[in-house]
């Protein structure tokens, strides 16, 4: 754990403790981004529901994956925002 530390420090990365505030919205960020990927998989299994058309799942299914990451890419970009990154 030094040796990453002492490489840390000769490559000139400083490691600072978050505040309060940031930890705060830290915490919404991510329970915002819960609450949308919920919600997206609530909607998801509602219109695959009464889906039987392999092919049109499949394009649910790709639909999902791609929401999905897009609310992760978000999420992360916020939380970097927040730690000043």
């Amino acid at each position: 754990m030094e040796r990453l530390k002492k490489k840390d420090a000769d490559a000139g990365v400083s490691e600072t403790p978050l505040s309060d505030e940031q930890r705060a919205q830290i915490a919404e960020a991510r329970s915002i981004y819960e609450s949308r990927v919920a919600q997206r998989r609530i909607m998801h299994q509602s219109a695959t529901a009464s889906v039987f058309d392999p092919e049109a799942l499949a394009v649910a299914h790709d639909q999902l994956r791609r929401d999905l990451a897009e609310f992760e890419a978000d999420r992360d970009a916020k939380v970097r925002t927040i730690r000043g990154e």
